[in-house]
């Protein structure tokens, strides 16, 4: 059966050893042969319909991988963001995700998801990409980032934006005009301006 199998986890291994079912099907990997080799311990399933090849080593950030396969439309946001970008003490509890307007948020039984939708142009701004286990996270720059938990200070306490701001400015040259185009995006321009010229 192992030999039968050898093609399909190929189609894993072009993927980073990892895959939703639904696209490993599309891929040509038949659903009987994903159950068989996560039967047989060719697969070992990462989350509800998300496979990883047991070859391969465990997903050293098993969370946001996690999530960015099984929410293609995600971006790591506010305190994961900044957890990403290792601009805060705080240890986030869950995977902080932005999406667009109208776009349904999956369901998923973990890890445990905070979802906020975002208008298209502020969900589009400062988008990079990190590779974390070989798959491209889509997360916010460290800019964009700062600049949204100062728009969410009234959630999460300005005292989270603030010591973003200060590792930030303490930083080798910060890029306050990029920081200022993200304020003015997210429409806290004059709440973070007094800070920021504190700071330089």
């Amino acid at each position: 059966m192992d030999q039968e199998n050898k093609p399909y986890k190929e189609v894993f291994r072009a993927n980073n050893g990892i895959l939703r079912a639904s696209v490993a099907i599309r891929l040509g990997v038949p659903k009987h042969a994903i159950y068989e080799m996560a039967r047989n311990g060719d697969l070992v399933r990462e989350a509800h319909g998300l496979y990883r090849l047991s070859e391969m080593s465990p997903l050293g950030n098993p969370d946001l991988v996690q999530v960015t396969l099984l929410i293609p439309k995600s971006v790591i946001f506010l305190i994961s963001a900044l957890y990403l970008h290792r601009i805060t003490t705080q240890i986030p509890h869950r995977v902080y995700i932005a999406l667009p307007q109208g776009v349904k948020e999956r369901k998923i039984d973990y890890p445990p998801l905070k979802v906020f939708h975002l208008s298209t142009k502020t969900y589009l701004a400062g988008i990079q990409e990190r590779i974390l286990d070989g798959i491209a996270v889509r997360v916010y720059d460290i800019e964009k980032t700062i600049a949204d938990c100062f728009k969410y200070r009234g959630q999460f306490g300005l005292d989270l934006a603030l010591e973003a701001l200060k590792d930030y400015m303490n930083r080798p040259s910060p890029d306050t005009n990029r920081l200022m185009t993200y304020a003015k995006i997210n429409r806290v321009e004059k709440t973070i301006r007094p800070y920021v010229e504190t700071l330089v």
